[in-house]
């Protein structure tokens, strides 16, 4: 979907996080960001992911990454879905597709037999200066965040 790769720079957004604080790639400047697309909030597939890079996150954090989660859904469905799940990382509110667009994630997609627009799910690590690094195209919800730390860990033994 997208054309975005390693070595690109990462679009720069502004967008509001769940408690409607301003939230911009260029506040994290100098940490490597864990920036994941996803569909919906409270959905059985998107739900297995963020469970996963929760159950995960001190072992991210260990490593230096940020995680941010970006979907279409509202900043009160961001809110609930974060309490329900207790995840301890910060969710954007991107209801225009801003961030999406520039990402190109948001597009086509078919799912039973139905042609509509929407959210791919595809992750970008991007480095200390605002560099994509890593593309995943083909996530794992179940494993996501043992893919990004077996990426990194093989990127550095290298």
């Amino acid at each position: 979907m997208t054309t975005l790769k390693a070595g690109d720079k990462a679009p720069d957004f502004t967008s509001t996080d769940q408690n409607g604080n301003s939230v911009s790639l260029s506040d994290f400047k100098g940490k490597k960001v864990i920036l994941y697309f996803y569909p919906k909030d409270n959905t059985p597939t998107c739900t297995t992911e963020a469970c996963n890079l929760r159950d995960n996150y001190s072992d991210l954090t260990t490593k230096g990454f940020e995680v941010i989660g970006v979907s279409p859904d509202s900043e009160k469905k961001h809110q609930n879905f974060i309490k329900k799940y207790e995840l301890p990382f910060t969710l954007l509110a991107d209801t225009d597709h801003t961030i999406m667009n520039a990402y190109e994630v948001w597009g086509e997609k078919k799912f039973m037999g139905r042609v509509f627009d929407g959210v791919h799910r595809i992750t970008f690590v991007i480095d200390e200066e605002g560099v994509i690094e890593r593309v995943f195209n083909k996530v794992k919800s179940k494993i996501h965040s043992e893919q990004i730390l077996e990426s990194y860990e093989s990127a550095t033994a290298e």
